[in-house]
């Protein structure tokens, strides 16, 4: 069975580095962003057009070239995070949450009984067709399993205590460009407000033992928030890299 690095990585206080994929459906790129040495990758099903057979396929391939998939689910729903995981996702993202008590029964859909109450409806891919039993599939899957969800609003913000207080995530990933609508600055990625906002999750994640973490497109903001103490950290995307170094590579020659 497969062993999910990252939550471990992160558990021993490592920087786990990701990027978000929102836009390419095949899973030849998911094999290509895992040889290329990212730990971990977002499967965007809030923003991207995936459904839950490509998941499946994005997953399988992702997994095979040593990258952690996190399924960001298009809302908080029981359906959309116990699916997400029996396609093979090792993790889910939560988007959009505010409520310590709506995050707290989100974490319970993430595992099976007796740590929480998700539906046993395993099959063979998701044990890689491994001879185990019911117990060691249990105990496994809900060691391996990650919760991360994102403080994207200024009510997260100022619930960021209960909500990182909550057991069971293992990482928060800061939405910076909602964060900076909701903050009155929007896109002002290096606005002092934003900034000191962060800092303040960051502060929070460390005080309750869950791993910080940011989606940030430029290099230079991701550099910047990994020297600032982001461990659970992502930068670019499938598209987005494809786009920026075919521009690139055209500039160069047409001088």
């Amino acid at each position: 069975m497969h062993v999910n690095h990252v939550k471990k990585a992160l558990k021993e206080g490592k920087l786990q580095l990701g990027c978000s994929f929102a836009q390419l459906r095949s899973p030849a790129v998911a094999t290509i962003l895992g040889k290329a040495g990212l730990n971990w990758c977002y499967l965007d099903a809030e923003h991207g057009p995936f459904d839950f057979p490509t998941l499946q396929d994005l997953c399988r391939a992702s997994i095979a070239a040593g990258m952690a998939p996190i399924v960001r689910i298009a809302d908080v729903q029981y359906d959309l995070v116990a699916r997400s995981l029996d396609c093979g996702a090792m993790g889910v993202l939560l988007p959009r949450v505010e409520s310590p008590d709506v995050l707290e029964r989100a974490v319970s859909w993430a595992f099976l009984p007796p740590k929480g109450v998700r539906g046993y409806g395993l099959t063979q891919h998701n044990v890689d067709y491994e001879a185990v039993t019911l117990p060691q599939i249990i105990q496994h899957v809900n060691d391996n399993t990650m919760v991360v969800f994102q403080i994207e609003t200024q009510t997260a913000l100022d619930r960021r205590d209960e909500l990182t207080a909550v057991p069971g995530v293992d990482a928060v990933m800061v939405g910076p460009a909602d964060l900076s609508i909701s903050l009155g600055i929007p896109g002002q990625f290096e606005h002092p407000k934003l900034i000191e906002a962060i800092d303040k999750i960051i502060e929070s994640c460390n005080k309750h033992g869950v791993a910080p973490g940011i989606h940030m497109r430029p290099l230079h903001l991701a550099k910047f928030w990994r020297d600032r103490g982001m461990r659970f950290l992502s930068t670019g995307g499938d598209a987005l890299w494809l786009y920026d170094k075919a521009s690139e590579a055209m500039k160069e020659l047409r001088g």
